[in-house]
Formats: C-alpha cells, structure tokens, sequence
C-alpha cells in the first residue's frame, strides 16, 4: 500500500512541477502586461513581469518584424512599440502561407501560436490576412477565457497539491480534470474557428462563404495554405495528463490494499 501510495505521490509531483514551470508560472507573473502595454499602462506592469517574461521567452518564435537589438528585453519591446506576446508554453500552432509573404522573410509562412493565456508569433500580420477575408482580429478568441487562464491553472495547481496531501476519494473524480486538460483545449479551439468562420463580416476585400477553419492538418482558405498542429505545450499537457492518470490509478490500488488488509 505505502509503495502504492508513494508512486501516486511522485507522479502527481511530476504532473504539478510541469504544470507550474510551462504554464502556472508564465501566466500568473506576465499576467496582463500585453494589455497594460497596449494600454500604455507600463507603470503598472511590475518588476518582476520584466524578469519572468524575459526568461520565459528565450527559445520562442521571433518574428522578422521584431526589432533586433529589443529582442528578449520586455522593457526594450515596449519602448521599441514592437509587438509582445503571451509566454507561456504555446500549445498549438498555425501557420498561413500567402502570395504577398516572401518566402525568405517567412519560410514557414505566416506563424501564430495559441496559448491558454494568449497569443505569441506573428499576430499583427495574421489579422492583417484576416481582415483580407472579413474575419475578425484573433483577441476577439475567448477573450475570458484567456484572462481567466491563470487563476485555473492556479486552482488545477492547489488540486494537485491536495491529491498528495489528502486521502479524499472526491479528489480521485477532481485529478480528472488535469488528465482532459488537452481535450478541454482541444474543445474550445475547435469552438472558437468554428466561431470565426462562420461570423465573416463585409469589409473583407475578399469575400468568402461561411467555413470550418482546420482544427488539425494543412487547408486551403481562398488563396492561402494554412497549417494547423501541435506544438510543445500540447505534448507537455499530455504528460501531465498521463502522469496525472498514473496517480489516479497508483492511489486507488493503494486504497484497495488497505481496505484488503483491515
């Protein structure tokens, strides 16, 4: 039972310790500075956003229209007017290839990626595309959502440190929740493309009927080739899913044999 018990502990730790580094941390400590910085609330943004966010954003796409001496540097960014983005882990990616987009400067196309929190990539130039076609900007995606991002992973992040603490069966029914995390963002992305195509608006140059943007695969929206995939933190959330799963089923076999020894 003990060893049973102890393996439920272990992989439920795991499960937190990529929960809170990929995306609780992320999200809570650069929590709005987008939009303080759009807002040009700067001040408000505080010290410690500028050291997380400068951390956190080392490795992610940088896009050619990003001022090169202000990269990495939350401050420069911001003073440099350059887009910011979410830093989070990206979950998933979409690229879109058009004519006007030099292969050169965008050999992958035009690249945004979704986060639970945000947005990062080449997002200024993907509204510019959907514009084109009478779609609206993506902030109008979950705007809710998003900002309630950070306090779920939060409260996902509390379950998890109860599940190693607490013995309580209702928990068992609570640890299912991280374990459908890439489901529940599988769901509500699905959603919102959903949304987007089919609430086309008539100021696009180009007018195209209502349609389903691919969730998952390569497609063709009028003259563009889109790409749609996972990317980093949907195969972090399917482990922590998975290491989730084995905490699960290690506490249950660990309460059976103590119901089987009493």
């Amino acid at each position: 039972m003990k060893s049973s018990l102890m393996k439920s502990r272990i992989f439920t730790l795991i499960a937190l310790g990529l929960l809170l580094y990929f995306f609780v941390i992320p999200a809570v400590f650069t929590h709005d500075v987008v939009e303080l910085a759009r807002e040009g609330k700067v001040d408000k943004i505080p010290p410690i956003a500028y050291k997380v966010w400068n951390y956190y954003v080392k490795g992610q796409y940088v896009s050619p229209n990003t001022p090169k001496d202000a990269v990495g540097d939350l401050k420069k960014m911001i003073d440099e007017d350059a887009e910011l983005s979410a830093v989070s882990a990206p979950i998933w990616y979409v690229a879109l290839e058009a004519p006007n987009y030099p292969k050169k400067a965008f050999p992958n196309g035009i690249p945004v990626y979704y986060h639970f929190d945000g947005f990062s990539g080449d997002v200024h130039e993907m509204n510019t595309i959907n514009h084109f076609i009478g779609m609206d900007p993506m902030e109008r995606g979950a705007p809710y959502l998003r900002a309630l991002a950070p306090y779920a992973l939060v409260l996902v992040a509390l379950l998890m440190v109860y599940y190693m603490l607490y013995n309580w069966k209702i928990l068992d029914w609570l640890m299912w929740i991280p374990v459908v995390l890439p489901v529940i963002f599988l769901g509500f992305y699905a959603y919102w493309l959903y949304w987007f195509g089919h609430h086309m608006h008539a100021w696009g140059a180009f007018k195209i009927k209502p349609f389903m943007p691919t969730v998952f695969g390569d497609g063709k929206v009028a003259q563009f080739t889109t790409h749609s995939y996972p990317t980093i933190g949907f195969w972090i959330l399917l482990a922590i899913a998975f290491f989730s799963l084995l905490a699960i089923v290690s506490k249950r076999k660990a309460r059976r044999l103590a119901q089987q020894t009493v």
